[in-house]
């Protein structure tokens, strides 16, 4: 068998568009439908948009109009149980994310193992039950349901303030910037002709085709199961 390729996800929980990019990739990497070795790479969106001088497609009346239709579409296809925040504006773009990205980068540094459930878990708590992911008590929560102990818990929280952990976050963000980010989510494919950049969550197609693999469709246990 080949060697497995190399694909990074850069994204940030505050990316709905990211949720559906993540569990796609996720479940192609547990399938084992592409050979590929997966790496999550937690970042801040909101430092992308400021390196890149990019600004949120909410903000624009015809890029959020579209995108509360496009939504409601992606969460059917993508088989994800999004609902978008009753106060958006007030959940994604004067809270933000910044909080749980380093509690999130806090835990990946000592535990990555528990970086897939519980970026999982703050998704849910903002894209799908309307929950806060800015104070403690709700990173507490994501944490325990993500499987977290309660002492990688309460070391996380107590780091979040941490040089070192913002330094990372801002390093990993940084990459990001490095690879031309604009937006959220990055996908970055390393192939033989070097790193490939694929924006959004609706190129898998594109992907693929890159990793010399198949394109199934969002859910790739139910193709396999067709045939």
């Amino acid at each position: 068998m080949s060697a497995k390729k190399r694909v990074e996800l850069f994204y940030d929980v505050v990316s709905p568009y990211s949720w559906f990019a993540f569990e796609v990739l996720c479940r192609y990497r547990a399938s084992g439908s592409w050979n590929i070795n997966l790496q999550l790479r937690p970042f801040f969106l909101g430092g992308v948009m400021q390196g890149s001088g990019n600004k949120p497609p909410a903000s624009v009346p015809n890029k959020a109009a579209y995108m509360s239709n496009d939504l409601k579409r992606l969460r059917e296809f993508m088989n994800i149980p999004l609902n978008q925040p009753a106060n958006f504006v007030e959940a994604v773009l004067v809270k933000g994310s910044l909080q749980a990205m380093r509690f999130l980068t806090a835990v990946d540094m000592q535990q990555p193992d528990k970086t897939e459930a519980l970026s999982r878990e703050l998704w849910m708590r903002i894209w799908s039950r309307d929950e806060d992911i800015t104070q403690p008590d709700s990173f507490m929560e994501a944490g325990k349901k993500a499987g977290l102990s309660d002492a990688v818990i309460k070391d996380a929280l107590g780091r979040i303030k941490n040089q070192e952990v913002k330094d990372k976050l801002k390093e990993t963000t940084q990459e990001a910037l490095d690879h031309m980010a604009f937006g959220a989510p990055i996908i970055v494919a390393h192939v033989e002709s070097g790193p490939e950049l694929i924006f959004g969550s609706d190129r898998f197609d594109i992907l693929a085709r890159l990793l010399g693999e198949e394109w199934k469709g969002p859910l790739p246990e139910m193709a396999k199961a067709k045939l």
